[in-house]
């Protein structure tokens, strides 16, 4: 399995262009979290692994609560499905809770600051209340604890953390709506070990082929606990060693069917990419200093599962402008199905497109 076939396969087992799947909540739950700190971005990535899915589709999914945004993988935003979110937190937020504790003494966040916050935003969110972040700040303002600088992220992502609060949609930029985990159905949670299976078996599924060292980087996981997962799933999974690098992933996957070219328009921090440590079965394009592996923070033109180009989108007159910058030469039939992905974006937007070629 070479570089280029690993990419092929991640297509598939990440749905691109390969899913089945009719709803915004059954996409997320395959992964187990998509990455959304962007938050357009991470709507976008899960409306291109779906079927006549809009941007209108997803903002439903979330204020229904079917899907919501917390900090999970990493520490970093994710949407997850109201019915993984408590299982996933009581695994991952105790590493990231021990992980900010420097960060915690240097603004002054101690113990009792932190509780006594926890206490004001869950009372300020009972009765379904939905408060955007600007507002609850307002309130720990009032009750007498600052928000100054960074103390506002962390205390509300400690919130999150400690399963108070999550967030639904979004009310402007950077100004979230947050909701009481109350809200959300109770679900059974599972015990660690459970969890621990659970995790690496949606990983594997949905990112394979990918290694152990992948799947560490992803979810933030302890080396020897996310051992712990994989072992418990190895009889669920198919593996391959390659340049003595063991890559799981799930055994019903069928060959590589694949009408090329394929061209997908990635946002920043798609699961394709940021979902694994060793990117470089995608990135065999990006070789250069020119075209350096930091491109991937933005979003990204993929063909035939290499990233080879980056896009940026800008509103001008009711209409979309996308900017597209290939790092190479794109061939007529290329440059045609990349025309059909624009169209794609522009349906989930649903608003006209227009094409802007950056050399």
């Amino acid at each position: 399995m070479k570089g280029s076939n690993i990419a092929l396969q991640r297509l598939q087992s990440q749905k691109l262009g390969y899913s089945t799947f009719k709803k915004p909540e059954e996409v997320v739950a395959w992964f187990g979290g998509i990455q959304a700190q962007d938050y357009p971005g991470a709507k976008w990535a899960v409306g291109q692994r779906l079927k006549n899915c809009t941007n209108a589709n997803m903002e439903q999914a979330l204020a229904e609560k079917k899907i919501v945004r917390t900090w999970a993988m990493r520490g970093t935003l994710h949407f997850v499905t109201a019915t993984d979110i408590r299982w996933l937190l009581e695994l991952l937020a105790p590493r990231i809770i021990a992980k900010n504790s420097r960060r915690y003494k240097e603004l002054e966040l101690d113990e009792k600051t932190l509780k006594k916050g926890n206490e004001v935003i869950k009372k300020a969110l009972q009765g379904g209340n939905h408060l955007n972040r600007r507002e609850l700040l307002a309130i720990l303002e009032e009750k007498g604890i600052s928000t100054e600088g960074q103390r506002a992220h962390y205390m509300l992502q400690r919130a999150s953390l400690d399963g108070i609060i999550c967030q639904e949609t979004m009310h402007s930029n950077n100004n979230p709506i947050f909701i009481s985990m109350d809200e959300l159905p109770k679900i059974k949670t599972l015990k660690r070990d459970e969890a621990l299976a659970e995790l690496a078996l949606r990983y594997f599924k949905s990112h394979g082929p990918a290694t152990l060292q992948d799947f560490v980087w992803w979810s933030g996981l302890l080396t020897k606990d996310a051992k712990v997962g994989l072992e418990a799933v190895e009889s669920s999974l198919a593996s391959e060693t390659i340049s003595d690098k063991t890559y799981w992933y799930s055994p019903l996957k069928q060959a590589v069917q694949h009408n090329s070219p394929t061209v997908h328009l990635l946002p920043s921090f798609d699961e394709y990419i940021v979902g694994y440590k060793d990117r470089s079965a995608s990135l065999e394009v990006l070789h250069s200093k020119k075209n350096s592996i930091e491109n991937i923070m933005y979003p990204t033109i993929a063909v035939d599962g290499q990233i080879i180009g980056t896009w940026k989108r800008r509103l001008k007159n009711n209409e979309i402008i996308m900017d597209l910058k290939p790092f190479t030469v794109l061939s007529t039939i290329e440059s045609h199905v990349l025309e059909s992905a624009v169209r794609n974006f522009g349906e989930f937007m649903e608003i006209s497109v227009n094409i802007t070629i950056i050399s």
